[in-house]
């Protein structure tokens, strides 16, 4: 808590330049943080030292558009051709959300939308989001907080009815299905980082190399010091 989190995303450097282009078309949900040299797996500007192949909790493996079987250490998967983007996560701003008194549960749903990305080559898909349950009030804090932290999906992108961005509760990436939504409650829906994963599934490219949902790099950089005055 209180440090910059990202999510992260490895291909070939042949993708690369299109996948740079896919996230600056995109930044809401891709907003890249650092870009790694290629075949280096150290994240210099973010966390000097660290190591992208074994510093995260749980990796992600897809493979010609499918996923393969999650990995803890991908040291053995690396090539010296691939290259490493971190973009920022919505995780970062948790600890300006509790500070701020936003009365929110533990639990995250990582959803897919019926909101198109912006196609950049062969990578496109539909918009993910994450979903809180908030009380309405809390809610509006929510919002002036995370406007604060661009870098990592900023404001909400929408609040309220969950079928006016055909978010598909019923099969979330991560998350139980929801049946009922509650009446106590508001839904509130950032952009989300996992983005990518879906445009990698669309793009069945040979290989790509991600965090696994809920499953980020923490940097060394302080989340105050990335966050808007």
């Amino acid at each position: 808590m209180g440090h910059v989190q990202c999510n992260l995303v490895v291909l070939r450097e042949r993708y690369a330049y299109e996948f740079l282009l896919y996230c600056q078309r995109n930044q809401r949900a891709c907003p890249v943080l650092e870009v790694t040299d290629t075949g280096n797996p150290e994240p210099r500007r973010l966390a000097p030292g660290a190591d992208l192949r074994t510093d995260l909790p749980r990796y992600a493996v897809y493979r010609h558009g499918r996923r393969d079987r999650d990995a803890t250490d991908v040291r053995n998967l690396w090539r010296d051709d691939f290259v490493a983007f971190l973009i920022g996560s919505g995780i970062t701003f948790d600890q300006a959300l509790e500070e701020a008194g936003v009365r929110t549960t533990k639990d995250r749903w990582v959803l897919r939308t019926g909101l198109p990305t912006e196609r950049a080559g062969r990578f496109r898909g539909p918009l993910v989001v994450t979903m809180r349950w908030l009380e309405a009030r809390d809610a509006i804090t929510a919002t002036q907080v995370t406007a604060r932290f661009p870098f990592n999906h900023g404001a909400p992108l929408h609040i309220g009815d969950p079928s006016a961005i055909e978010a598909d509760l019923a099969r979330p990436y991560f998350g139980p299905p929801v049946e009922v939504v509650p009446s106590d409650v508001v839904p509130v829906f950032w952009a989300c980082g996992v983005t990518p994963q879906e445009a990698a599934l669309q793009a069945g490219i040979d290989i790509m190399i991600t965090h696994s949902p809920g499953h980020g790099f923490v940097t060394d950089l302080r989340a105050r010091d990335l966050a808007l005055p």
